[in-house]
């Protein structure tokens, strides 16, 4: 086999692999994991992150306090629901992040991210449960 018939075959192999790697890519392989992002600035933010080409959270959360709420003093919003109208995409200078977690694919967090009106049916359910037991004990 001379030089350049090594040098084709190669290449098909090259191409056959990265043609399988685009093909289950686009199937829904390769699906990124969420993690948590801790800032310096004290922020603590959620989603996919990414390294390459640059630090990025896709799919952002994040961690929001509620001073006026007792019962549950910290809630989660989407960062591109802010009222500036951000994308949904964060790029991060690496140099201000504390730390980072990948967060388990069967944490509450997870499912709420992957499922967020799901868990305001629910929600709205344990609400009406609520209701409707604190009317029938006043009775």
């Amino acid at each position: 086999m001379n030089k350049l018939n090594k040098i084709l075959l190669a290449t098909v192999i090259v191409l056959i692999i990265a043609f399988g790697v685009v093909l289950y890519w686009q199937k829904g392989g390769f699906e990124e994991e969420y993690s948590a992002v801790y800032m310096t600035t004290g922020d603590l933010y959620f989603g996919k992150l990414s390294h390459f080409p640059k630090t990025s959270l896709s799919d952002v959360w994040l961690l929001q306090r509620n001073a006026n709420d007792t019962q549950n003093p910290f809630g989660i919003s989407r960062f591109d629901k802010a009222f500036w109208g951000p994308e949904d995409k964060l790029n991060i200078d690496s140099k201000n992040i504390v730390w980072t977690t990948e967060l388990k694919s069967d944490s509450a967090l997870v499912k709420f991210f992957k499922n967020p009106s799901a868990a305001d049916t629910q929600a709205q359910g344990q609400q009406s449960q609520e209701l409707q037991n604190s009317t029938s004990t006043n009775k």
